[in-house]
């Protein structure tokens, strides 16, 4: 009698599980179709923000830490010249907010004792040139913020 119980409880587990496997794969055919799927290519500007977020978000923790600053990176010049998602968007107002962006992040190097306000500063400007274009990145530059 235990042994058909014990029988009947394994049979009982082992037919749940195959469902859920067939049910699985089901979903997993459906939602996936590689014909649909299109790769972001990021643009020379996307990529260089990125880079600029991501530098800045180690210089606040090293700002925050009273850590060396290190030097200012030249990689971030090419605001100037990388090439836009949507080209139309170099205009003279782009072209101001990128010299200031570039002033401000100098800044920071140049006068250490005063990093945390021109970090912030720099943040700023970010904010402000992204609050007339692409405003879709503001929560995340606000992330940048030192309080």
């Amino acid at each position: 009698m235990k042994n058909t119980a014990l029988l009947l409880i394994a049979l009982l587990a082992l037919s749940c599980n195959k469902k859920t496997d067939n049910v699985s794969k089901e979903v997993i055919k459906d939602t996936v179709s590689t014909s649909n799927f299109k790769m972001y290519d990021m643009s020379e500007m996307a990529a260089l923000m990125e880079q600029m977020y991501a530098h800045n978000t180690q210089l606040k923790e090293r700002i925050l830490n009273k850590e060396d600053l290190g030097t200012y990176p030249v990689a971030f010049d090419k605001i100037h010249t990388a090439i836009l998602t949507e080209s139309s968007d170099r205009d003279a107002f782009f072209n101001e907010q990128a010299i200031k962006f570039i002033a401000l992040q100098k800044a920071i190097y140049a006068d250490t004792v005063q990093a945390k306000e021109n970090y912030n500063k720099m943040v700023n400007q970010c904010l402000e040139c992204h609050s007339k274009k692409c405003g879709g990145p503001i929560p995340r530059i606000k992330k940048l913020l030192i309080p």
